[in-house]
């Protein structure tokens, strides 16, 4: 596969339209129903704040693939990565590609499956409860949505897409893990049969092809077990499962950079599908992808002068919505030795005397106005979405 050409194109079928990381759900929808009529757009159910939940399916190939993203609705990115799937497989943009998917498989997609989340840009749903700790007792209307479509729709793999935050590392390094994945165990033991072994091995696919573009940049998640958890629990039900989670790149805090490696992924794992191209790799490969590790702040401040003795400051951005509008707050999170940790912004204060909001005395959880490094105003890089 032709992966640099297909990144170096993609402008031509990323949807513009639908960016940053607040999403309308409005825009999307309309978007949907624009589809063309071989993308088959179906309501399947409702929220409970009575917004229709959509799932979009195409193809007529005998290996049947469900996808599910934004869950949570503050985890938007995979979303948009759909939406630049579709509009590929639309375009054509690599007939022979896309023609080999739909002629192999059979997708199912549910764009957004908490759209009240959505709105709020919450994690959970509009009765405050995680639809991925629903699996097993199925409480939301959601959560009984994606069963009825799993069941209904019987997938041989199930792609289960999220967002991760700005803390992991890819392993024990200074790299972000731009992309994670797992394939979440299906019992205690964490055993691996066939279905699991499958949602390894295009695991390996996946990482080996973003190597080629986002090199170090790819993390593996802990794989402990959760029946209450979708994943687990589609492993366990048969499906070769697999999470994806999109990180930070760069200064990319729209997500707009991730969004394409996202849809590398999921297009390069559909045409391992198609192909059985999967089949050849060795699954003990799996396990040189490092594992996720928590070792990144947004900000770093090293050596400053805090009441008298020089130490490292760390500073993490707190999404807020504020009139429609995502916010990225400074929020402190501690003083002390940061020596391996990492950042995606940090400065060499030099000794200054570090003040925040006009103060040299100041407490963890403090939400950051201003900086100062004796009288010179630090510059923290804010967006808002």
């Amino acid at each position: 596969m032709e992966t640099t050409r297909i990144l170096n194109n993609y402008e031509k079928f990323k949807v513009e339209e639908i960016s940053k990381r607040y999403l309308s759900y409005k825009h999307i929808v309309d978007y949907l129903k624009k589809l063309p009529t071989f993308m088959q757009l179906k309501v399947e159910g409702k929220s409970v704040l009575n917004e229709a939940i959509y799932s979009v399916e195409l193809g007529n190939g005998p290996k049947k693939v469900l996808m599910w993203s934004q869950m949570h609705g503050n985890e938007s990115t995979t979303t948009k990565a759909i939406l630049d799937l579709l509009e590929f497989l639309v375009t054509q943009q690599n007939p022979d590609y896309n023609l080999s998917i739909l002629a192999s498989c059979t997708l199912k997609i549910i764009v957004v499956l908490n759209p009240d989340g959505l709105k709020n840009y919450t994690r959970v749903n509009a009765n405050k409860v995680d639809l991925n700790r629903d699996a097993y007792h199925l409480t939301q209307p959601e959560s009984k949505i994606l069963r009825n479509v799993f069941d209904e729709f019987s997938p041989h793999y199930a792609f289960n897409l999220h967002d991760q935050r700005t803390i992991f590392s890819a392993g024990n390094q200074n790299k972000p893990a731009t992309v994670s994945f797992l394939a979440p165990a299906y019992n205690l033991e964490r055993n691996i049969n066939k279905t699991r072994e499958k949602a390894m091995q295009i695991i390996i696919g996946m990482s080996e092809c973003l190597q080629k573009h986002i090199p170090y940049q790819i993390g593996r998640y802990d794989d402990a077990f959760n029946i209450n958890c979708v994943g687990d629990n589609f492993q366990n039900r048969g499906a070769s499962t697999i999470l994806f989670e999109a990180g930070h790149y760069a200064n990319d805090y729209e997500r707009e950079e991730t969004r394409k490696y996202i849809f590398m992924s999921l297009y390069a794992s559909l045409l391992d599908i198609a192909t059985d191209t999967y089949k050849n790799r060795n699954v003990n490969d799996y396990n040189k992808i490092p594992e996720n590790k928590k070792l990144f702040y947004d900000i770093l401040i090293k050596n400053a002068q805090v009441n008298g003795k020089q130490v490292d400051v760390a500073i993490q951005y707190e999404e807020y919505l504020k009139n429609n509008r995502l916010q990225f707050l400074p929020k402190l999170q501690g003083i002390g030795d940061y020596d391996g940790f990492y950042a995606h912004q940090t400065v060499n204060a030099k000794n200054k005397v570090l003040r925040i909001n006009s103060v040299k005395n100041f407490e963890n959880e403090t939400y950051i106005e201003e900086i100062r490094l004796n009288n010179e105003i630090f510059s923290m890089k804010l967006t808002n979405s």
